[in-house]
């Protein structure tokens, strides 16, 4: 039994590489030249009036994969007789999808059902990254957009969870304990609603938590509809001040301070908080690594027409 486990296990690693192997860095390159330039303008514009766009794209990627893979599925718009992804509890609050609707036309006007939808979201949170401070790195391509899109397949980490918790979705993904520690680490940016740490802060503050932090948190939160900055000093840049933080207990989510807590975790934080460089390599390394989920590749899936709909059953 042993020996058929472990030819199992090396059957899908090897279908998994195979699979990512498809991708490659200027897929579009012959296909449609200017598809990465024009991504790239579109989230320029976006940022220089918004910068929280950084945030909303890195959580949309996010959310996108972690449920059936780098695949568009969240894009979808929710029909009278079904309910998407993208109206899931946990998804509520993701944004970012007129900007990615505006990409996806203007590439249809210039190389038609061409560019995936999935790759849009990808090239756009890497450039968003970048504009924000972070690290810019080479994103390969090649992705397809998926055929499916379920609201009750929607099952995403929590804030409130423990690190075993939490990586548990982790290495369901394919990703380890490094990856997701880094991959929090995009809550240098953006912020969150209240109502996810509102237990920190009442009936009794935090012991975890910063005090002076726990008595500004209980004025911003008066309002159950407020926001506080997941990071609270560089709030708008992709840095390792998010760990940084975290250290002197400032984590604003449970799962951000449970990093600096558990054994395992802890010596991670340390590291991403004492070298910058290091965070820029091992996030840019862990994005690329998290956009190769369960990805659909060659003829699977589609290229949607618009990110929205999938395109119309094709007639034989």
């Amino acid at each position: 039994m042993k020996i058929i486990l472990q030819s199992i296990l090396i059957f899908h690693c090897c279908v998994l590489y195979l699979v990512s192997a498809q991708l490659q860095v200027g897929f579009y390159s012959s296909t449609c030249p200017q598809a990465e330039t024009t991504v790239r303008q579109a989230v320029q514009t976006q940022f220089n009036s918004d910068p929280s766009i950084t945030a909303a794209l890195l959580r949309m990627h996010f959310h996108d994969c972690f449920v059936r893979g780098c695949d568009a599925s969240i894009l979808i718009k929710s029909t009278k007789s079904k309910k998407s992804e993208r109206d899931a509890g946990a998804n509520k609050t993701v944004r970012g999808f007129e900007l990615i609707d505006k990409i996806k036309k203007t590439l249809e006007t210039v190389c038609p059902s061409t560019i995936s939808c999935a790759d849009i979201i990808t090239l756009a949170t890497r450039d968003a990254v970048a504009l924000a401070g972070g690290p810019s790195y080479p994103i390969p391509t090649g992705r397809r957009d998926g055929l499916v899109s379920n609201a009750d397949d929607v099952n995403l980490p929590g804030p409130s969870l423990t690190v075993p918790g939490a990586l548990q979705f982790f290495t369901n993904k394919g990703l380890n304990l490094n990856d997701m520690v880094t991959l929090l680490g995009a809550h240098t940016v953006g912020v969150a609603h209240c109502n996810f740490f509102q237990d920190r802060l009442s009936p009794v503050p935090d012991k975890t938590m910063d005090p002076t932090l726990a008595a500004q948190l209980l004025k911003t939160c008066a309002k159950s509809t407020a926001t506080a900055f997941l990071d609270q000093n560089t709030s708008f840049t992709v840095d390792n001040e998010y760990f940084r933080q975290i250290m002197l207990k400032k984590g604003i989510l449970k799962i951000d301070q449970e990093l600096t807590l558990d054994k395992s975790s802890a010596p991670i934080v340390s590291s991403l908080a004492s070298n910058e460089n290091a965070f820029r390599q091992n996030f840019a390394n862990a994005m690329i690594k998290m956009a190769s989920i369960d990805i659909l590749v060659g003829s699977a899936g589609e290229i949607r027409k618009s990110c929205g709909v999938f395109n119309p059953p094709k007639v034989l």
